[in-house]
């Protein structure tokens, strides 16, 4: 009984731990596209929701669903319109969620868009985006996770870059070059900004872009225009009355994937608005209980 004790200790504090550790960096190395200078990331608290300005310097924080078998893992990139990032109710209050399912998280503090601390402030989120998919593969042994069951997930722009790593995996945005999977085995985008035509969102492209657009960056960056036959299935909750990123978003992409006979289940709320995060005030159903069922009905559970 004494050695069950111990071994049962151990795991738990394996597990404390490595919720407890905070931010990590995202580079063992130097940061790619990186341009030197003071550190202004700031927090601010409103309305109990923590959102996380000027961020230049990438980190992760990994939420453990404990160890034993291997396990499935989410990394989840909060929103903000490329201008801050939702750190709680869209970041770890869902690491939270996912592990009372037993599902690992890392919440993943990517860069946001700023030419002078980037050479090429456009892609910065996507490559941090991608590294966090390498990073999570590296240490799939070490933190109990399923290789084969690594998946992205993005709110609102967070959603814009989960979409952007799961249709542009097949080039390595990072430079580093080593051959690495970047390819999410499935995505879960919350009201996202898929496109940068007309009815997306055009705070976020202006932050990610810039006020002056070619149609070669709107192609590039408009997801529902990347879709190929390797795009991972999708899981998808928009509310149709969103006014800040309208629905069309999550039903084209979900057009597109169909077109190509990729799975994806989509769940629109006639109300909510926008950024509800975990709770749609407007209805009982629970878009996270649907979230679970269909994990198992992917085999990812």
């Amino acid at each position: 009984m004494k050695k069950i004790l111990l071994t049962l200790f151990s795991i738990l504090n394996l597990s404390f731990c490595l919720m407890a550790q905070g931010p990590q960096a995202l580079y063992s190395g130097a940061i790619p596209n990186f341009i030197d200078g003071p550190n202004e990331q700031n927090v601010a608290v409103t309305n109990g929701i923590s959102r996380i300005a000027k961020v230049t310097i990438p980190t992760y924080q990994f939420y453990s669903a404990g160890t034993g078998s291997m396990k499935p893992c989410v990394i989840v990139c909060p929103g903000g319109g490329y201008g801050i990032l939702a750190s709680s109710h869209e970041g770890s209050d869902i690491a939270k969620k996912f592990n009372e399912k037993g599902i690992h998280a890392l919440v993943l503090f990517y860069r946001l868009p700023d030419a002078k601390r980037q050479v090429d402030k456009r892609i910065a989120p996507l490559q941090d985006a991608q590294q966090a998919i390498r990073l999570t593969r590296q240490h799939a042994s070490e933190w109990g996770i399923d290789p084969k069951k690594i998946g992205i997930m993005g709110f609102s722009a967070g959603g814009h870059l989960a979409a952007s790593v799961a249709t542009h995996f097949n080039k390595d945005y990072t430079g580093i070059n080593d051959g690495a999977n970047l390819r999410p085995d499935f995505q879960i985008l919350l009201y996202p900004v898929i496109s940068f035509r007309s009815f997306g969102h055009q705070g976020s492209a202006k932050n990610l872009i810039g006020p002056a657009m070619s149609e070669d960056d709107l192609h590039l960056f408009s997801n529902e225009e990347q879709v190929s036959a390797q795009t991972p299935p999708a899981f998808l909750v928009h509310a149709a009355d969103d006014k800040a990123v309208p629905v069309k978003n999550s039903l084209l992409y979900v057009e597109k994937l169909s077109d190509l006979n990729i799975s994806s289940d989509l769940h629109v709320y006639a109300k909510g608005g926008h950024g509800f995060g975990l709770n749609n005030k407007t209805t009982s159903d629970d878009w996270f209980e649907s979230l679970f069922k269909w994990f198992k009905s992917q085999s990812l559970l």
